[in-house]
């Protein structure tokens, strides 16, 4: 697990100046504490860097890495899954090696198969790489877009990296972009390609970025495939449970491939649950587990995982988190480089730090929800499908009155807020209905929300959801829903959310669930066996009787939350006031200050529970302090 990064001269007869990608790479350095290193192409035109976290081959993974003749060098964030079989398939076909590092068959691979190497690859990657005698940067994501890399082009120079702080680092402007606010309004994550920066862009998962010839050009080269949308007649439920079983199993051990020791997150939940039942057979020793729970007992989660730890014979760590979080906020505005809202990055915050103080690479249940069928909304999707028949005058009025009468909650799973948005949008099409489900300020508010003299770039934010439910071609709609949050908010909000968190505290974690043939064999299976009448993850729940205890298996839908509602009426309320107080945004010149001020009164009030809102508005009120602001 590294930080890369690099920058290419794009006018001819330019140079890179080596000093400042020593800068970017130690603005990386978090990622990897372990190593550090450089390459530059003869010409100078081009130079790459890695900061490097220890895993596989630690003595002789130094990176970047060549081929033989110093033609193709590589570096690469993350880890190749599949590489001794890769180094043994290139090995025979005369390729030479002089490490044992996943990282080395990358240029091999790419010398032997072309842009098609990145096709054979099974793992959780970002790489860069130069092809000297083509004049060629490869830039490349994996399939689901767990590792993460940015770019820009900024006065005749390309730069890339694992985090936008190696790029400001190298000079690149700090300008807002308003698209990409006008997104995280609605999502509470800034989602690709854009970043809240103007000119610097995140590379979309499963993609290649190619330089070549005084042009870049973006290749897709993986698609979630479509299966056939049924099942033969004779395939009953357990036999399809064990071809679960046994992919997941293989997932894995996959992921246990280590030249250090491997732990894992656990919080009591299915898929992290799961994932440790399997690692606990296949590991050949104790398994350290982490858990991190709240002194709120509607939140704390940590007797699940307390029960499963036992259940597995792990070595279980747990830690209590307590409303005092100033750091840990600080911290993240850090890490993430632009505003970031997703409250439970606090919880990912803490159990990363305490788990990198045993070990540097643990295995988490993140993906499951998106690839097994898992969140709560996916049954208001279903139940819609029944709203929509109702009479008109009772959905379109009545309904959504009485829900809008409903007193505001503070408790975790806010059944109030999701009867109101499932009261008042249920009649909305399909996916307009299940994009309403996540908004976090709908265009409306957004509309109230602007500053009279900021410029917004108003546009629907659910467009981007809306596009990629009306390519795919699955004729079931909890299929194109699942691929919906499979591509955008599994990739920019979770797993961001696990990368820079972990990698903060340079840990590495990876994600089982998310090994791209599990996916792909879940993506071609019918929703039914997903979604059981209103039963979640019902084919995954299947897989999982014998493993875990049946009150883990068959436990209501919890998710990992934290309190924030009550903390920012609490503790965190001379924050809120500093922040969202009305010289700060005035100064700022982004929000309408009266809106805000409302917003809050409404929330501390009880009226409504608005928290959701101020925590986006607050974290980008820090971002903005601190990187527009001189902070």
């Amino acid at each position: 697990m590294c930080g890369i990064c690099g920058l290419l001269a794009t006018r001819p007869g330019d140079k890179v100046d080596p000093h400042v990608v020593e800068g970017m790479v130690s603005a990386l350095r978090h990622r990897g504490p372990d190593d550090q290193g450089l390459a530059a192409d003869a010409s100078g035109r081009a130079v790459l860097a890695a900061a490097r976290l220890s895993i596989i081959d630690i003595a002789g993974g130094h990176q970047p890495l060549s081929n033989e003749d110093g033609s193709i060098w590589a570096s690469q964030n993350g880890e190749i899954y599949n590489h001794a079989a890769l180094r043994a398939e290139l090995s025979a076909r005369g390729h030479r090696f002089r490490s044992q590092s996943d990282t080395e068959v990358l240029a091999h691979a790419y010398e032997e198969w072309g842009l098609a190497f990145v096709e054979r690859l099974r793992g959780m990657f970002a790489i860069a790489l130069w092809d000297g005698p083509r004049s060629r940067l490869v830039l490349a994501r994996d399939r689901l877009g767990i590792k993460p890399l940015v770019y820009g082009e900024h006065d005749g120079r390309l730069g890339w990296a694992s985090e936008i702080k190696a790029l400001l680092a190298a000079g690149f402007p700090r300008r807002l972009d308003p698209m990409a606010l006008h997104d995280y309004l609605s999502f509470n994550y800034v989602p690709a390609p854009l970043t809240m920066f103007e000119g610097i862009q995140k590379l979309p998962p499963a993609h290649l970025a190619v330089w070549e010839g005084g042009q870049l050009r973006l290749e897709r080269y993986w698609r979630l495939p479509v299966g056939a949308g049924h099942l033969e007649p004779d395939t009953e439920r357990g036999a399809l449970a064990g071809q679960l079983r046994g992919r997941l199993e293989d997932a894995v051990a996959a992921c246990l491939v280590s030249d250090v020791p491997v732990g894992a997150f656990l919080s009591g939940g299915l898929d992290s649950s799961i994932v440790v039942a399997l690692m606990a057979r296949l590991a050949g020793r104790k398994v350290d587990t982490f858990a991190v729970g709240f002194a709120e007992d509607s939140y704390n989660e940590l007797p699940w995982a307390r029960l499963v730890a036992k259940h597995c014979g792990t070595r279980h760590h747990e830690t209590v988190l307590s409303p005092d979080i100033g750091d840990i906020i600080h911290g993240l505005v850090a890490a993430f480089d632009e505003p970031f809202a997703d409250s439970s990055a606090v919880g990912s915050w803490v159990v990363a730090r305490e788990a990198a103080r045993e070990t540097k690479v643990v295995l988490s249940g993140d993906g499951g929800d998106e690839v097994f069928g898992g969140y709560v909304i996916y049954q208001a999707d279903r139940l819609a499908s029944f709203y929509r028949r109702l009479p008109e005058s009772l959905t379109a009025r009545w309904l959504p009155a009485l829900a809008r009468r409903l007193p505001a909650s503070d408790a975790k799973m806010s059944w109030d807020l999701k009867a109101r948005r499932f009261l008042e949008h249920g009649r909305l099409d399909p996916l307009a209905a299940h994009g309403s489900w996540r908004m976090i300020f709908s265009e409306e508010m957004k509309s109230r929300l602007y500053g009279p003299h900021f410029s917004p770039a108003r546009h629907d934010s659910l467009d981007l959801l809306r596009a990629i439910y009306n390519d795919h071609p699955d004729p079931d709609p909890l299929n194109r829903f699942l691929a919906v949050d499979t591509l955008v908010s599994l990739p920019d909000d979770m797993l961001t959310k696990v990368d820079r968190t972990s990698m903060a505290h340079s840990l590495e974690v990876r994600v089982p669930l998310l090994d791209h043939h599990l996916v792909e064999w879940m993506s071609c299976l019918p929703a039914e066996v997903k979604l059981r009448g209103l039963k979640l993850k019902a084919l995954l729940k299947d897989a999982a009787e014998g493993l875990l205890p049946k009150a883990v298996v068959h436990r209501r839908k919890a998710g990992f939350h934290v309190p924030i509602p009550g903390w920012l009426k609490g503790e965190l309320a001379p924050l809120v006031d500093r922040q969202l107080g009305i010289p700060n945004l005035a100064r700022q010149g982004i929000f309408q200050p009266a809106y805000v001020q409302q917003l809050i009164q409404e929330d501390r009030a009880g009226k409504a529970n608005h928290s959701r809102n101020l925590w986006g508005l607050l974290m980008f009120s820090l971002w903005y302090e601190r990187y527009l602001d001189g902070g």
